[in-house]
């Protein structure tokens, strides 16, 4: 089965209000990074899934340390290292080195999803475009898309499907 079959066949399924078949979750790990981002930038920036904190923070949770450093560093650069750290109360201070502009995979199990959540919350209503980068990190780790369930990823479905019909 294809890709496009695949996607078809989740979001018929979210028409009948089920859930989507395990199988067809792993199937969309497969997709291209273009497309699998196009679908998380659409489930990130929609008003019918939750904020892109808690998807972001779902995410987090289940990553590894080396993928959270990743997140972690997307946002420093997105914002700036003065910027970065002063997000939701300067929670990035604790791991964030003075005069460093990246974190460390051995330091960044200090945060928790819900620190997470609320920097990039936050980091999101000052610099809107970082949607875009985030869905293009995450594209690469396409194992976390799993973390992302219900209408969220319902969401990145259809923007994968209507993705894939045009290219």
């Amino acid at each position: 089965m294809g890709l496009l079959d695949t996607l078809t066949q989740i979001v018929n399924a979210a028409s009948q209000n089920s859930q989507p078949q395990p199988q067809h979750v792993d199937e969309l790990q497969q997709a291209p990074a273009d497309v699998l981002s196009q679908g998380l930038r659409e489930a990130f920036d929609s008003k019918d899934t939750p904020s892109i904190g808690n998807l972001v923070g779902q995410m987090f949770g289940q990553s590894s340390n080396q993928q959270q450093a990743g997140l972690i560093n997307q946002i420093i650069q997105a914002l700036g290292p003065a910027a970065a750290t002063a997000l939701a109360g300067g929670v990035l201070q604790k791991v964030l080195k003075p005069g460093s502009s990246q974190v460390d995979a051995a330091d960044v199990a200090q945060l928790s999803a819900d620190e997470v959540t609320s920097v990039v919350n936050e980091a999101q209503a000052q610099r809107p475009e970082i949607s875009q980068q985030l869905s293009e990190f995450y594209s690469q780790h396409s194992g976390l898309i799993k973390a992302l369930g219900g209408v969220a990823l319902l969401a990145a479905a259809i923007k994968m499907k209507q993705y894939a019909e045009r290219n």
